[in-house]
């Protein structure tokens, strides 16, 4: 599929070692899931057993028709072979590949991924990857991050802690320490036809400054937000999903551009104001959007 058939508003971390937390989340309705190798997976001895456990729940049924990204280590960490060979697998829509710093670590994981696939006799591009920004380095390079495997990447998402982290910086309370960050990763994104996934909301029980970014965010072109806990996932939703008042302009425009067409006029004008190209374009990825959810729900 291409990056414009994925729904991607709410991708929530799930730590795979834990089977509560594991059966938690089928209940929950994020869009993707993000079964943890990484970070939130410790000590090391816990990872196979992570790896264990998505195959399990694959294998009975437990994930089927949710779409699932498992993020692996990182390639420094000594357990990224063992995370996509044996997680290469039916049921896995690809990987969330960590700390993806340049696109040379991009291009090397869709190589990785070509072998596994070839040996495993998958297609060539079966699995997708969505890239992890997390370093101001990373952040520079989102340009060339997002044309090194153009098949395989459809996502990059935003991790603020650890470019905070790098960059020395602190966080502010109008988060203008991370606005640059941000801003350059949804340009980056979208001039190449990928899709901009912001960071998480690290307040996770304060919802009205989860509603604060997640209006940010959409104004910045966000597509959807890296997600924690559950309880963010129905604000992540509303703010990412197409309103009433949008699809109901969209629709007009589309009818009023199409009558244009029809009458032998050039362009259509509504309150005294063109609709251009770029109105109408807009007009048919927010009903593109609304399809994608409407066939989610189904």
């Amino acid at each position: 599929m291409k990056p414009i058939d994925y729904l991607m508003r709410s991708l929530m971390f799930v730590p795979a070692h834990n089977e509560k937390l594991m059966e938690s989340a089928l209940s929950r309705n994020a869009d993707v899931l993000l079964l943890d190798l990484e970070d939130s997976v410790q000590p090391a001895e816990n990872k196979q057993i992570a790896r264990d456990n998505i195959k399990k729940y694959i294998a009975e049924g437990k994930l089927k028709n949710r779409i699932v990204f498992p993020r692996v280590n990182d390639r420094e960490s000594g357990h990224l072979l063992q995370d996509v060979y044996q997680l290469a697998i039916d049921g896995i829509e690809g990987f969330m590949y960590p700390k993806s710093k340049k696109g040379e670590d991009i291009y090397f994981f869709g190589k990785l991924l070509e072998t596994i696939e070839y040996e495993k006799g998958f297609p060539r591009h079966t699995f997708k990857i969505i890239a992890l920004i997390e370093t101001p380095g990373a952040v520079m390079n989102i340009q060339e991050i997002c044309t090194a495997c153009p098949e395989r990447l459809i996502a990059v998402a935003f991790g603020c802690e650890d470019f905070m982290t790098e960059l020395g910086g602190q966080h502010d309370s109008e988060y203008n320490s991370i606005f640059t960050a941000r801003a350059m990763i949804a340009m980056g994104a979208k001039a190449n036809g990928v899709i901009p996934i912001d960071t998480v909301h690290i307040k996770v029980h304060d919802l009205e400054d989860l509603e604060k970014n997640l209006i940010l965010g959409r104004q910045l072109g966000f597509e959807g937000m890296l997600v924690l806990n559950p309880k963010e996932i129905p604000l992540v939703h509303q703010y990412y999903s197409p309103s009433d008042e949008e699809i109901a302009w969209a629709e007009e425009m589309l009818q009023l551009s199409e009558e244009a067409i029809e009458q032998g006029r050039g362009v259509a004008v509504k309150d005294n104001k063109f609709i251009g190209p770029p109105m109408v374009k807009m007009a048919k990825s927010i009903l593109r959007k609304k399809n994608l959810i409407d066939n989610y729900l189904c």
